[in-house]
């Protein structure tokens, strides 16, 4: 049965780590990568060095020094949607159809900064309602995309499950693991009664992760991670989740991102 895989990878500008993409590629052969802080403007986006590695057809939100988001396809992108929300133009959502019936949200959630308060923290407090807003949305929807195949995915920016951390106790007040940020995310997760394929194929308690600091010298051995990124998927294709798996060898390349991709594989 033919397969197709999808991967997502928060890469920290799309210029600076051309190169790792054209590595990723040759190791792992994706049908579609949805990225995340492409860092780009349209003008600026590296389109021909991208067409050339296989992907002919591109939806791009870009924007010009921070955040973006793009999903690279070797097959047709229809109904191509940027979306925004809180009234921002911040270029963190955007989505796509592949394969005429499946869609794909490619997402990148804030941060949220440093400080795990909402009155304290103005970005902590964008972060949280960024989530809802998504969340809401996707729960006005839900009778009536009850039949419709959807994928989502990205960088989230939140750890939800224990084993998502390095450390659960330690990092309970810190920023991507708090009770109100797993809160938050747990909602748009359930609704649509999402599927996470990674914790399908290595559920609790396997430590799994996709992001390490750039502030730790010796994440290698230490292995101080949290799992950021994430592909989760409607009821009706969970059926055909074959594979998903983390590459962390990336993390290994010359310049890495701090994040890694994250793929899954589906059947067609």
């Amino acid at each position: 049965m033919p397969k197709i895989k999808l991967a997502t990878w928060n890469v920290n500008s799309i210029r600076i780590r051309l190169e790792q993409l054209k590595l990723f590629c040759s190791l792992v052969s994706p049908d579609v990568i949805c990225l995340q802080e492409v860092k780009a403007k349209e003008e600026d986006f590296p389109f021909g060095e991208i067409r050339n590695i296989g992907f002919e057809h591109i939806a791009l939100y870009g924007q010009a020094g921070y955040n973006g988001v793009a999903i690279l396809s070797k097959t047709p992108l229809q109904k191509i949607e940027q979306k925004d929300w809180l009234g921002k133009h911040d270029a963190r959502h955007i989505k796509a159809t592949i394969l005429d019936n499946v869609e794909i949200n490619n997402i990148y959630v804030p941060a949220g900064g440093d400080i795990p308060d909402p009155i304290e923290n103005i970005s902590f407090a964008h972060k949280l309602c960024f989530i809802d807003d998504v969340a809401e949305y996707f729960e006005q929807h839900k009778t009536k995309w009850q039949d419709k195949k959807m994928i989502i995915c990205g960088d989230f920016n939140v750890a939800p499950l224990e084993n998502d951390v390095w450390g659960h106790k330690q990092l309970l007040k810190t920023v991507s693991h708090t009770p109100i940020e797993v809160e938050r995310i747990n909602r748009l997760y359930n609704s649509l009664d999402f599927i996470d394929v990674v914790r399908k194929i290595y559920p609790e308690p396997q430590k799994i992760y996709s992001w390490w600091s750039y502030r730790n010298p010796n994440w290698q051995s230490n292995d101080k991670g949290r799992r950021l990124d994430h592909i989760w998927v409607t009821p009706n294709l969970q059926s055909q989740v074959v594979d998903a798996y983390v590459i962390k060898e990336m993390r290994l390349s010359n310049r890495p991102s701090d994040h890694v991709p994250v793929v899954v594989e589906l059947s067609c």
